[in-house]
């Protein structure tokens, strides 16, 4: 089997954490989700606590600290979302040099893009499969779970729009695949992705 990583983004609601998770488990490989988080801290001598509060941070909070760039340093340091996004794509870089794994988010396939047998993927779903998930999942009224899914899709497109300037969140050409989870279900999606990789000659 050769070195591979695949780079699942999704909906909120979609099922891609579980999608990847099962991925990861059928083909023997890690999985980070969290648990990168707890990688990035360690590696970067970051808090914990620090990472996560700027896990996937918007655009809009981003734009405001890349603008203190403009002033001397004497003024400002550098912001410290860059930096964590910084020490994010230096650990996501290692992982992908020294294992095969299924990574959630993050704009790994970005940050990967230049290097061999990375696939990318995105997970959607209809409304209603996404809010019966969620209100499941977290006991959520149907309109409380509605107004979560769109504020958390409108944060990732945002991070991923922002760092992966050359894609766009979601649209066909920006990945290898896009699968509809409402559709499929859960463990067909992840049937489909592991015949894919075998179709690409990397399992």
């Amino acid at each position: 089997m050769k070195k591979f990583v695949v780079c699942i983004s999704r909906e909120f609601g979609s099922g891609g954490h579980e999608i990847g998770r099962k991925l990861a488990e059928k083909t023997g490989v890690d999985f980070y989700d969290k648990e990168l988080l707890t990688r990035i801290a360690k590696d970067s001598g970051m808090s914990e606590k620090l990472v996560s509060y700027y896990d996937e941070m918007p655009s809009k909070s981003l734009l405001f600290s890349l603008a203190m760039d403009a002033y001397p340093m004497s003024f400002t340091e550098i912001p410290v979302n860059q930096k964590v996004y910084q020490a994010q794509v230096d650990t996501i870089k290692k992982i992908a040099e020294n294992e095969s794994c299924v990574i959630i988010g993050r704009c790994a396939d970005a940050i990967l893009g230049d290097m061999e047998n990375v696939v990318s993927v995105f997970i959607h779903a209809d409304m209603d499969s996404k809010l019966a998930r969620v209100m499941e999942r977290e006991g959520l009224t149907a309109e409380k779970a509605k107004d979560k899914i769109i504020k958390t899709d409108k944060k990732r497109a945002s991070f991923y729009n922002f760092y992966a300037s050359d894609k766009k969140w979601g649209e066909a050409s920006s990945h290898d695949l896009t699968l509809d989870s409402g559709k499929l279900g859960i463990d067909n999606t992840v049937e489909l992705l592991y015949e894919y990789l075998k179709l690409r000659d990397i399992l």
